[in-house]
């Protein structure tokens, strides 16, 4: 268990971007990627929104949401809202990393924060927020069983492709559609960690994940930006 953890966090410091994007003037949001060692594998925790919410009812994404005036930083943000949503307690996370943002269709800039759980968590789902709480193999987001990608244009008119996951769950019995920027996260927290090839397209050079990745990023940000002067 040991050895899969210290290797993932060897791997995953290769790649914090820290505050490095920080100062980038969007409003922002923050998500946790929960990982945890079970059956000597990583495994990614995810959740299924409420039916009851005005965004996204429904859809499976990370703990997370926008940032308050009370938190420090994008980490506080993720692990805050990681403890409304599901009861993690921020002292029970292991933080590791930050990775490149994404930026939502709200245009909040995203960032995702990696960390390590315990596979005993018990998620106490708050109703209001989260209906259900499950966990995938991450080798799961570079060997699917079942992948379409989905054309997709933002809202910038960027032409990209959306990653799509459908996930048989034989625990909950029931299975869970995986997309959008949540799907964006997990593929590339899989890219970096195994640092192998996916049965699938993906829009990094693969040999140079770090710089391509950023380079997409801002290749995003700059197109929002162009829209924005444009619509001034």
């Amino acid at each position: 268990r040991e050895s899969i953890k210290e290797k993932a966090r060897l791997r995953l410091r290769e790649f914090d971007v820290g505050d490095r994007f920080s100062q980038l003037p969007l409003p922002k949001a923050s998500v946790l990627l929960p990982l945890m060692v079970r059956e000597g594998k990583l495994h990614l925790l995810l959740t299924l929104r409420s039916m009851q919410l005005r965004r996204s009812p429904g859809q499976v994404c990370f703990p997370g949401g926008k940032s308050e005036a009370i938190d420090k930083d994008e980490i506080d943000t993720a692990l805050r809202e990681a403890k409304e949503e599901v009861g993690l307690q921020p002292e029970k996370v292991e933080v590791i990393c930050r990775l490149v943002p994404g930026i939502d269709k709200m245009n909040h800039l995203v960032t995702p924060v990696v960390g390590f759980i315990e596979d005993t968590f018990q998620a106490t789902p708050n109703p209001d927020e989260v209906s259900d709480v499950f966990v995938v193999p991450l080798e799961y987001f570079v060997k699917p069983l079942n992948y379409k990608t989905l054309p997709y244009k933002t809202s910038t008119g960027y032409l990209s492709r959306m990653h799509c996951f459908i996930y048989d769950d034989h625990e909950h019995k029931m299975s869970f559609k995986i997309w959008g920027l949540t799907a964006h996260f997990a593929v590339f927290l899989a890219l970096v960690i195994f640092g192998k090839r996916p049965t699938f397209e993906v829009d990094y050079d693969l040999d140079n994940l770090i710089s391509s990745s950023e380079k997409n990023f801002m290749n995003l940000y700059a197109s929002l930006y162009k829209r924005k002067k444009n619509n001034l």
